[in-house]
């Protein structure tokens, strides 16, 4: 039994409570490949800007192999001990991870050994991702009030985006105050410093939280029917296998999506399009200043229209126009062309962005909720998600860049047959009082 909890908090306080740790956990999570065009060469210092940028891509891609273990161990946690134990572990995980980025030696102190524990952080960060993705859209979705679980589950993706716009600011004021020399040499260890006392600072705030009612009732209940302790299992998810798939087969095309448009494409523009450093983050930073504006308007849409044709409309629109919008953007020439273009693609995925993590968490009941989104999606992740740049530099360096695009293409088919055989899951219950006649308690397996 959890014993005596704190009265509920107000919805927005609880949105807050979580959504500020993500905001870190996200920017401490982006800013390694916002500041890779810098340290590439700090660690792997042979070969040309590609093969450079291929290197560190591929130890970007390796967390994301982490993250099912770290969704797998800290999702059990939150489906055991509680959401707020899982939240507190992965920020201070996080934590130590940019840490270790930020005094990592370089090739020349210590040869490829820095290169080590670069790849020793990244791994580290890959498990308290892997937990904190779920655990986040756990606690926000059980924490929103009913019929509008879509508009504040959303602020978990605006809390992601702007971690990264806050990577991107500190980037672009440091483009502007140091030269490429200074950056090159040593001003890329600034973020990594900021993450680290950022994480340490929300360590402190998450340890304020208030559990929540589906948590609580999940643990009474289990104690009420004295049923065998199955939360956060991998014999207690089994049950949801069939749910479990079609996790992973509904996030494929949204996580590549995502990580194409709003992690990738600060590299493309420069690496691809030929635009400055400058240029290139300057044009994401605008660009993803008006996704996270949109991921509320679109979150709330999906409590009044539902969560499949926003899925379907994100299906269908990146499956039309990857193509085209790709290959407009490694041409473009000026700032506002650029601008636009990577505008159209963050609009398309907004339909799965605002509210992936929320349909994930209505899929699974409460007592295998954080393991249920963390393990398949941190799957999915791992090998769509992560590997993109890795994907979309190796395509690059073949020769064949337009092979990426039609590769994002694919998968977004993939998941678009998901959206159109899944069920809607918007009016799925979380709590008693929740309940009405008529109104699904769960949706099963």
């Amino acid at each position: 039994m959890t014993g005596a909890r704190a009265a509920a908090p107000s919805p927005w306080k609880a949105i807050v409570g979580g959504s500020i740790g993500n905001m870190i956990e996200w920017y401490d999570w982006f800013v390694y490949s916002t500041f890779s065009v810098y340290f590439a060469s700090a660690f792997f210092p042979d070969g040309d800007t590609t093969s450079q940028l291929l290197h560190t891509a591929g130890i970007f891609a390796v967390g994301f192999f982490m993250r099912p273990v770290g969704g797998w161990l800290l999702g059990r946690l939150g489906d055991r001990k509680g959401r707020k134990a899982a939240l507190t572990v992965t920020v201070l995980m996080m934590s130590l991870s940019a840490l270790l980025i930020a005094v990592a030696p370089t090739h020349s102190q210590v040869g490829y050994w820095g290169a080590v524990v670069l790849l020793l952080a990244r791994l580290l960060q890959g498990l308290s991702v892997g937990g904190e993705y779920a655990a986040s859209a756990t606690y926000l979705a059980e924490a929103a009030p009913a019929g509008r679980r879509g508009f504040f589950a959303s602020f978990q993706m605006v809390s992601m985006k702007i971690g990264q716009l806050i990577g991107l600011s500190l980037q672009i004021l440091l483009q502007q105050n140091m030269s490429e020399q200074t950056l090159t040499s040593w001003g890329w260890r600034i973020p990594f410093v900021v993450g680290a006392v950022g994480s340490a600072v929300v360590f402190w705030l998450r340890r304020n939280l208030v559990e929540t009612d589906a948590f609580e009732e999940a643990v009474a209940e289990e104690a009420e029917t004295k049923s065998g302790n199955e939360r956060g299992t991998l014999r207690g998810l089994w049950e949801y296998r069939r749910t479990v798939a079609l996790v992973v087969g509904f996030s494929m095309g949204g996580t590549l999506c995502d990580y194409t448009y709003s992690t990738y494409m600060t590299k493309y523009l420069h690496n691809t399009a030929g635009l400055s450093t400058t240029d290139a983050s300057l044009v994401s930073f605008v660009a993803i200043l008006v996704f996270i504006c949109l991921q509320p308007l679109a979150g709330g849409l999906s409590d009044r229209i539902g969560r499949r044709p926003l899925l379907i409309g994100f299906g269908l629109g990146a499956m039309i126009f990857t193509v085209p919008l790709m290959s407009a953007l490694g041409h473009v020439s000026t700032f506002g062309s650029a601008l636009l273009l990577m505008i159209a693609g963050l609009v398309i995925i907004t339909g799965y962005t605002s509210m992936s993590a929320l349909v994930k968490a209505e899929l699974f009941p409460a007592r295998v909720r954080a393991l249920g989104v963390a393990l398949p999606y941190a799957l999915a992740n791992a090998l769509f998600g992560g590997t993109a740049e890795y994907v979309a530099l190796w395509f690059k360096d073949a020769g064949m860049e337009s092979g990426f695009y039609w590769y994002v293409t694919a998968c977004a088919a993939v998941s678009l047959v998901v959206y159109l055989t899944m069920r809607e899951t918007k009016d799925v219950s979380f709590t008693r009082g929740e309940r009405a006649p008529g109104k699904p308690a769960e949706v099963t397996a």
